[in-house]
């Protein structure tokens, strides 16, 4: 069976697993899970991607190239696999670094290709390839809502980045949301603000510490988040009529206390579709990012990989 290497770097972890590319299923045993000091020397951090990455590779018997599938944050240089990351608070120490270059070096495979792809979009495609049909003639927009504020737009599992139904690039985290930008308000850290500046206490636990608590205060949060998000997503979901939007990362593991009120809101202004809820979001994004090794599905996204 063919086998791709499915990799997520998140904010603070990287994800590892073997993904047969037959049934798009992970295989038996190949996953593995590493804490990553995102502020850490360049040295270390890949050592520890390479750590993790080698782990998978152990339990794979292949005798041929290695396609390594990496669902990675921007800003990135997708095509060319340079890591972009300034000012934005994590693996900075990697900018201007060629990852595919630099990681070789510490993997226990000399023969291993390297492919990249957004991790929005990886999970997007991951979540897609999943639904009724494979996402097949559908129009989705899967977003994850974590220490960042991904999003991705698919139609027919292919990543729209372009043109007059989607936002520039396909991203939403940079777009102009109140006062500010969409991804102060839909990340960790709004979360962490609100409680503070309402309860004059800091959270120790973030996100999953604020919904264990429901008290006023926490519930004023979800509502205030809930009335954001419904408010922000609505334009594009109606630009881009779209057939599903699949909801994927941390606070989505809490959706019981926003999601009913976006739904809510929605509909009075005329608007059903369908939802999903993945709490599974690394598993989406290995799947999703291992579809890159999938040639004819490669030729078509290869020309319209973003930079960003």
């Amino acid at each position: 069976m063919p086998i791709i290497i499915g990799v997520d770097i998140g904010g603070s972890h990287i994800s590892s697993a073997a993904v047969n590319q037959e049934n798009l299923e992970i295989v038996n045993k190949s996953y593995f899970r590493g804490f990553v000091d995102s502020k850490a020397s360049k040295e270390i951090i890949l050592q520890k991607w390479a750590e993790i990455i080698n782990k998978t590779l152990a339990e794979i018997d292949v005798d041929t190239t290695v396609g390594i599938a990496f669902s990675m944050p921007g800003p990135f240089h997708y095509e060319t696999g340079i890591a972009m990351f300034e000012g934005n608070d994590k693996y900075e120490s990697l900018y201007n670094v060629n990852i595919p270059l630099e990681l070789a070096r510490y993997l226990n495979n000399e023969n291993v290709a390297f492919r990249f792809l957004n991790d929005a979009t990886s999970f997007g495609i991951g979540s897609a390839l999943h639904q009724k049909d494979g996402g097949v003639d559908q129009k989705v927009i899967a977003i994850t809502l974590g220490t960042g504020f991904g999003a991705s737009f698919l139609n027919d599992i292919i990543p729209v980045i372009n043109g007059d139904d989607v936002p520039q690039n396909g991203c939403l985290w940079d777009k102009p949301f109140k006062s500010n930008i969409a991804d102060d308000y839909f990340s960790t850290r709004w979360f962490l603000r609100k409680y503070e500046e309402y309860s004059g206490k800091k959270s120790s636990d973030g996100v999953k510490e604020i919904a264990s608590i429901k008290n006023e205060y926490s519930t004023k949060i979800f509502d205030e988040f809930a009335a954001n998000l419904s408010e922000f997503l609505l334009p594009y979901i109606l630009e881009f009529k779209a057939d599903s939007l699949v909801i994927g990362g941390n606070i989505a593991k809490c959706s019981e206390l926003f999601l009913p009120k976006v739904l809510q809101k929605w509909k009075e202004n005329g608007v059903e579709l369908s939802v999903i809820i993945l709490e599974n979001t690394e598993e989406s994004s290995i799947i999703g990012s291992s579809y890159m090794f999938n040639e004819v599905f490669w030729n078509k996204i290869k020309e319209q990989l973003p930079n960003f």
